[in-house]
């Protein structure tokens, strides 16, 4: 009922549990949406987060909006204010003289049931821009984050009949691999010394091998305030990927940055918990941390701010630090799916979102000596097995307090923010300049 189309250009996918990044979607509805009139949709995808929809529906970009290459947005497919006078005095004038055959206005809307047509689209300096039969019908700004390099593959879906694709100039090298990256290479994001006193705070950032640009975008913008921080030290927790080429730059990487630490599996969803258990080993054996966070190499960090709030518990207290889901249910259906041979019970233990959360180091401690001891239990989702972990040492060592904040924020970004989620390199970038200058707002550039 809904008569649509979807093009997309993909990236890799690059983690099990997530689909592969819409560098562009090109959504065409024939009969329309919620609109209730035909629409052309264009958006992307990073990490299964959608960024803000460019729509298209019928009138014409305005003459004052930025422009792309030169192209408009969106180019015009229904009457506009003028037309619809003219139609309107017309129709008048015909019924006046009696004449009954009313004028017929076709809407050029690009897409036909049932006719064929050719689409083309080609990328410029500033984005993308598709025409149909020739006639340019809407151009799409590249979003940070996302450039044609990162597109390895095309995706048409829908109901569409496709008689032959026809592709040119597709880069040949991903750009993980390409002489562009080593410009990165630079002495200034290399990690400083481990100190040799116990640190206040260490910060585990769970990274991909070929997340390459994510952990560049960190950095370059938060951990530079770790590295001007004598008590804080901040290190990624990568396994291996399944692609030996994708192991040989990343070793390269880890020889000259110093800040990876490697986890001796190949990377798996499921065995995600394993990167948060050698985050608890290395702040508990290796800097002897008082905290210990967690985070992802998509999450930005308000260092300044998560100092702050983890000094306001009370000295020599078990804490637990986050936006935490209280009486959680398990979703027994779909991706996210947990069995019930999994997880009996109809709610979880009380426990942080994963992109951001901060325990304290007995907690951590107790962890460690439960995996040594092989009692400590392994649950498939991590943040929910922190939560499980915190909830034993709770009930068996001593009281934990729970301190709740949604500016540990899980869905992406906004003002005010402790951590911001789903943040790409770009925006890694423009958040860190906002703080450099006294903000906490977000970029809304995706």
């Amino acid at each position: 009922m809904v008569s649509q189309f979807m093009m997309e250009l993909q990236g890799l996918k690059t983690v099990d549990g997530e689909d592969p990044p819409r560098i562009l979607h090109f959504n065409p509805r024939l009969r329309g949406d919620w609109s209730g009139k035909p629409v052309i949709e264009q958006n992307t995808c990073y990490r299964m987060q959608w960024g803000t929809p460019l729509r298209c529906e019928g009138w014409k970009s305005h003459s004052d909006e930025e422009t792309v290459d030169g192209f408009v947005k969106c180019e015009n497919w229904i009457l506009d204010a003028d037309e619809r006078s003219k139609e309107s005095t017309t129709t008048w004038l015909n019924r006046l003289i009696g004449q009954k055959k009313e004028m017929n206005f076709n809407w050029p809307y690009p897409f036909v049931e049932g006719r064929l047509f050719v689409l083309t689209i080609s990328a410029g300096l500033e984005g993308y821009h598709v025409n149909v039969d020739g006639r340019h019908v809407t151009s799409f700004p590249y979003r940070p984050g996302f450039v044609l390099e990162d597109a390895t593959g095309l995706s048409l879906s829908g109901d569409l009949d496709v008689q032959s694709v026809f592709a040119g100039s597709l880069p040949t090298t991903h750009p993980s691999f390409s002489p562009q990256s080593y410009l990165d290479m630079s002495t200034v994001w290399q990690s400083s010394p481990l100190p040799n006193e116990p640190v206040d705070i260490f910060i585990g950032i769970l990274s991909s091998g070929n997340h390459f640009a994510e952990r560049m975008g960190v950095r370059k913008t938060w951990m530079s305030a770790v590295r001007n921080s004598p008590n804080v030290v901040a290190r990624f927790f990568v396994a291996l990927h399944g692609r030996k080429e994708v192991n040989v730059e990343l070793k390269k990487e880890a020889e000259f940055f110093g800040d990876i630490v490697f986890v001796p599996f190949l990377d798996n969803y499921d065995l995600v918990v394993l990167k948060t258990l050698a985050i608890c080993e290395y702040g508990v054996h290796v800097v002897s941390a008082r905290y210990v966070m967690k985070c992802d190499d998509d999450t930005f960090v308000r260092l300044d701010s998560i100092i702050t709030e983890v000094n306001k518990v009370q000295s020599g207290r078990s804490f637990y630090i986050g936006n935490i889901n209280f009486h959680h249910r398990p979703l027994r259906h779909g991706k996210w799916a947990v069995t019930y041979e999994e997880w009996p019970e109809e709610a979880y233990p009380n426990y942080a979102n994963g992109p951001g959360y901060v325990i304290s180091a007995d907690i951590a401690r107790y962890i460690v000596s439960e995996f040594d001891n092989q009692t400590l239990r392994l649950f498939k989702m991590e943040d929910v097995n922190m939560g499980m972990w915190v909830e034993k040492f709770n009930n068996t060592r001593r009281p934990v307090e729970y301190r709740h904040d949604v500016r540990f924020y899980q869905s992406g970004c906004f003002d005010g923010y402790f951590t911001a989620h789903y943040q790409s390199p770009q925006h890694m970038i423009c958040l860190w300049r906002k703080l450099q200058s006294g903000s906490s707002r977000c970029c809304n550039v995706r």
